[in-house]
């Protein structure tokens, strides 16, 4: 058997809730990144419904190792989560986060991904995205439910999401503010009121990408192109280091 360095694969973790665990499904904005990346790096999927930033900053140890943090190799980690937090503490308490604490627990994971190799430069923060309180009214009342969300209310989240990555040194996605830039209609991103569309979808991909491709603009494609190994002895082309 001949010896071989192994190919490593850098990672892009997308961690947050409920938009993000859906952002794999078909013309999702994970997937749209994902396909983006293909032969450069893995895209892993850490969303997880109806999480917010405090389960988050408790959960994000059992993803990344800050022992050894060099075998995390991580190119980038999205960060967004806020969706569930501004929800109004009389109407749904238990995913209801305050907002101060809500930014303190942005830069504890923010200060945990720097202890585990992750530099405040590879880390995106994206805010919640708008709130259409009639469509979102029409499903917190098939569930059973009072409307638990203000749109105003996301909004003082959002600009918390921006002030603390600004503190920490990162950029953000904020989708709030671009969502509703200029008096646009926004309910064209959201397919519940809350949940991204698939126009929405493409909205986050498209804006996110503008981010993360100078970040990982210099990564290499891993693997030789199939018309650059050699049929006679392919083993020179797909055993050498890269």
């Amino acid at each position: 058997m001949s010896k071989f360095t192994s190919v490593i694969w850098p990672k892009v973790i997308l961690f947050g809730d409920s938009i993000t665990q859906f952002s794999f499904q078909v013309n999702g904005w994970g997937a749209e990144i994902a396909n983006k990346l293909t032969r450069k790096c893995d895209v892993v999927n850490r969303g997880l419904s109806g999480y917010n930033s405090r389960w988050a900053r408790i959960i994000l140890p059992r993803f990344i190792s800050s022992q050894n943090s060099e075998d995390n190799n991580i190119a980038a980690v999205t960060v967004f989560f806020g969706a569930n937090d501004c929800s109004l503490e009389d109407k749904n308490p238990q995913q209801h986060v305050p907002l101060q604490e809500y930014s303190e627990n942005l830069k504890e994971i923010s200060r945990f991904l720097t202890s585990a190799g992750v530099s405040a430069d590879r880390v995106i923060f994206i805010t919640p995205p708008p709130v259409h309180e009639p469509a979102w009214e029409k499903e917190c009342i098939l569930k059973g439910c009072p409307l638990n969300r203000h749109n105003s209310a996301a909004g003082q989240y959002a600009q918390t999401c921006v002030q603390a990555a600004g503190q920490c040194g990162s950029d953000v996605l904020d989708l709030w503010t671009l969502m509703q830039k200029d008096g646009q209609d926004y309910t064209v991103y959201l397919s519940d009121g809350l949940h991204l569309s698939e126009k929405g979808n493409q909205f986050v991909a498209e804006h996110l990408w503008r981010l993360l491709e100078s970040r990982l603009s210099d990564l290499p494609f891993i693997l030789p192109y199939w018309g650059d190994v050699d049929p006679k002895s392919p083993e020179s082309s797909l055993l050498c280091d890269q």
